[in-house]
């Protein structure tokens, strides 16, 4: 293996401490960066000292405009269609919500009118039904004291005929007359 020969090159302080920072900077080795810019400087022929080094602005240009057409190109068959069926799908989505929101509140609003509707007329039925619950609590007194006032009827005129019997023939028409207006003052009496 042959030796590596070593050259020197110095320079001053200033470019010592840029040279530090631009190898920490990039992560390697001052000399393997000294090689590198060297190697980079003979393959591009360029002039470092030209700082407006036309074959590297067109570099870049060319570059830029590459990517710039390729993002234009990207947008034209890609996104735009995309963006479109979007905001399409957007608009139907937003009609169909309008609609659904007039139907649907529509829809509620009547439900809660007739809900109002069927409260109301429960209220009425409700009224009706105790209604017709006292009527039918009055019609079964009134049935009550009817039955009662039969049975009561019915013995007082057993008690008549078995007094009228039991007076017979022999009794005079003043008693018959008195047991006659005993009965009525109970009939009248019920």
């Amino acid at each position: 293996m042959q030796e590596e020969q070593l050259r020197t090159v110095k320079y001053s302080l200033a470019v010592d401490l840029k040279f530090d920072k631009i190898a920490l900077k990039l992560g390697r080795a001052k000399r393997l960066l000294f090689i590198q810019m060297v190697e980079y400087f003979y393959r591009n022929k360029k002039d470092p000292a030209d700082f407006n080094d036309e074959l590297l602005k067109n570099t870049l240009l060319k570059q830029h405009q590459q990517y710039i057409g390729f993002i234009k190109v990207q947008e034209s068959e890609y996104f735009d269609p995309i963006r479109v069926e979007i905001n399409r799908m957007a608009e139907r989505q937003r009609n169909l919500l309008n609609l659904f929101n007039t139907q649907v509140l529509k829809s509620n609003e009547q439900l809660f009118q007739n809900q109002n509707e069927m409260l109301s007329q429960q209220q009425i039925q409700m009224a009706k039904f105790s209604q017709t619950d006292s009527l039918i609590a009055k019609v079964e007194v009134k049935l009550y004291t009817k039955e009662r006032l039969k049975q009561e009827f019915a013995l007082i005129l057993e008690n008549y005929v078995k007094a009228r019997e039991a007076l017979g023939l022999m009794f005079s028409g003043k008693e018959k007359e008195a047991l006659l207006t005993k009965v009525m003052a109970q009939v009248r009496g019920l």
